[in-house]
C-alpha cells in the first residue's frame, strides 16, 4: 500500500472509531439541547420518581422547625451515602454539603431549604404531620427531594461532570437566617454561582418561572412598646394614653409609603400585631405594636424612618417608646437580585426541557426569601415552579390546607440537574477559548 493511501485509510479509521466512542458515551456530553429532556425522561422512571415521593412523604411527616432539623439532616445524610455522595456536616447547626464531580473547578451549586413551619396541618390524608403544630407549609419537603433526585441522577454520571456541582441542603430559611449562618461557615467556598427553585401553587403545572434583576423583595420586622400611664377610662385626664399615642403611630407609618415613596418604587410597610389593655374601663401602661417592611431599595432609610415616627409621635402623646428592628432574633433579608446570565440560561434551559410554553416571565412580588444571602454574595438564579392543576385546587404557602403537588418532583430534579450540568459545560467551554486565546 502506498505511504499517502496508508496514511488516509488510518486517519479515516481513527475519525470512525472516534465517532463510535462519541456515540456510546455519556449523553451529558452529548447535543446540548438533548440534555434536559433525557434528565427529564430519567426523573420520571420509577427508580428515581418513587424514591423522591417516598423521601417526601417521610419528611412530611416529621416536619422540624429552623436549626431544629435533626431528623431531616439525618436522613439526607443516610440517603446520599446509600448513592455514594461524600457531603459535609453539620453546617450551621443541621445543613449538610454534598459533592458531586470532579472536586475540581468549576464549582455550581444547587439549594434546597429543609425546615418547616409552626402551623397545624389541616389536611386530611395518609402521610399528615405526626407532629402537633409542625407543619411542611411552604414546600421544603419536596424541595429536599427535588434535590436528592438531583443528586442521585448526577451521582450516576457523575465522570461526566466537567467540574464539581455542590448541593446546599439547608436550614432555617423561614426568618431565621439560615442561608447566611451557612455562608459564614464556608458553603459557598469555591463555588462560583448558585440555583435555588421553589414549588408554587402561583403558576400551571409544570411552567417554570423567573425574571432578571430584582426578582423577591427584601424584608424586614419591627417592634415596638409604646409606655404612658396607665389608670381608670373614666377619668382619662389622670393618665398618659398609650392607646391614642400607639393609634397616632399606626397611622402616621402608612404615610411613609404614600408620602415618602417613589410610587415607581414599590415598599410595604404593615402593622400587623397590637396590643394593650386587658379591660374595657382600663387605660393599659403600655401597648404593643408590631409588624413587617418591605422594600426593594432604600431598605436602611426606612428602617431609620420607622424609628423616627414612632419614638417623635410617641412624645407629641407624652409617651416614651422604645423600637427593635429584629425582634425574637429575626435579621432583614437583602432583596433576590437575579443574575442576567443566568437568566438567560434558565430561561433556555426550561425551553428545552418543558417546550417553549412553559417558561413564564414572573413579575416582581414583595415576598422574600433568604436565597437573597446567597445570590448577594456570588452570582445566583432564584426560580419559581408551578404545581397548579386545573382539577385540584393547591392552596398558597404558609396555609395549614398547603399540599404538594407530587407530580412536578420530576420536573425539578431535572431543572435542578440540566442547570447545573449547562453551567460546567458553558464554563468549560469559556475557559477553553480563554486559554486558546492566552496561547495565542
Amino acid at each position: 500500500m502506498a505511504p499517502n493511501n496508508f496514511f488516509l485509510w488510518s486517519l479515516t479509521f481513527q475519525l470512525l472509531l472516534l465517532l463510535l466512542v462519541s456515540s456510546e458515551s455519556s449523553w451529558i456530553a452529548g447535543d446540548v439541547t438533548q440534555i434536559p429532556m433525557k434528565f427529564l425522561e430519567s426523573a420520571k422512571s420509577p427508580e428515581v420518581f418513587d424514591w423522591m415521593v417516598r423521601i417526601r412523604r417521610k419528611i412530611h411527616e416529621n416536619p422540624e422547625l429552623g436549626y431544629e432539623e435533626f431528623e431531616t439532616s439525618k436522613l439526607i445524610r443516610s440517603e446520599l451515602d446509600l448513592i455514594g455522595v461524600k457531603y459535609r456536616s453539620p453546617v450551621a447547626i443541621t445543613g449538610v454539603i454534598g459533592y458531586i464531580g470532579t472536586g475540581e473547578p468549576p464549582f455550581v451549586a444547587l439549594r434546597a431549604d429543609m425546615d418547616a413551619l409552626p402551623i397545624q396541618e389541616a389536611v386530611e390524608w395518609e402521610h399528615k404531620s405526626k407532629i402537633p403544630g409542625k407543619m411542611h407549609a411552604c414546600g421544603h419537603d419536596g424541595h429536599v427531594a427535588m434535590l436528592l433526585g438531583a443528586a442521585k441522577m448526577l451521582q450516576e454520571h457523575r465522570h461526566d461532570l466537567q467540574g464539581t456541582v455542590v448541593l446546599i441542603f439547608q436550614p432555617a430559611e423561614e426568618g431565621l437566617a439560615g442561608a447566611k449562618k451557612m455562608i459564614e461557615e464556608g458553603a459557598l467556598k469555591n463555588v462560583e454561582a448558585i440555583f435555588g427553585l421553589h414549588l408554587t401553587n402561583r403558576f400551571p403545572f409544570g411552567k417554570a418561572a423567573s425574571c432578571a434583576g430584582s426578582m423577591l423583595a427584601g424584608s424586614g420586622f419591627f417592634e415596638a412598646v409604646i409606655t404612658g400611664k396607665g389608670g381608670h377610662a373614666a377619668i382619662p385626664q389622670h393618665t398618659i394614653d398609650p392607646v391614642v399615642a400607639a393609634s397616632s403611630i399606626v397611622l402616621s407609618l402608612q404615610h411613609l409609603v404614600s408620602r415618602e415613596t417613589d410610587p415607581l418604587d414599590s415598599k410595604v410597610v404593615t402593622v400587623s400585631k397590637v396590643h394593650g389593655g386587658n379591660a374595657f374601663n382600663v387605660i393599659p401602661d403600655s401597648v404593643t405594636i408590631g409588624g413587617t417592611i418591605r422594600a426593594f431599595t432604600g431598605f436602611t432609610q426606612l428602617e431609620q424612618r420607622i424609628k423616627e415616627v414612632i419614638t417623635k409621635q410617641a412624645t407629641v402623646h407624652r409617651c416614651n417608646a422604645s423600637v427593635n428592628l429584629r425582634p425574637n432574633g429575626k435579621e432583614s433579608l437583602p432583596p433576590t437580585v437575579n443574575n442576567k446570565d443566568l437568566y438567560k440560561q434558565f430561561k433556555m434551559v426550561v425551553r428545552d426541557l418543558l417546550g417553549q410554553e412553559a417558561f413564564v416571565e414572573a413579575a416582581p412580588v414583595m415576598g422574600s426569601e433568604d436565597f437573597s444571602y446567597f445570590a448577594e454574595a456570588i452570582p445566583g438564579h432564584f426560580s419559581l415552579l408551578g404545581m397548579q392543576d386545573e382539577t385540584k385546587g393547591y392552596a398558597s404557602s404558609h396555609s395549614p390546607h398547603y399540599r404538594v403537588n407530587e407530580d412536578v418532583l420530576p420536573y425539578g430534579a431535572a431543572i435542578h440537574v440540566s442547570m447545573a450540568v449547562q453551567y460546567l459545560k458553558e464554563k468549560a467551554s469559556k475557559d477553553s477559548v480563554t486559554s486558546s486565546h492566552d496561547e495565542l
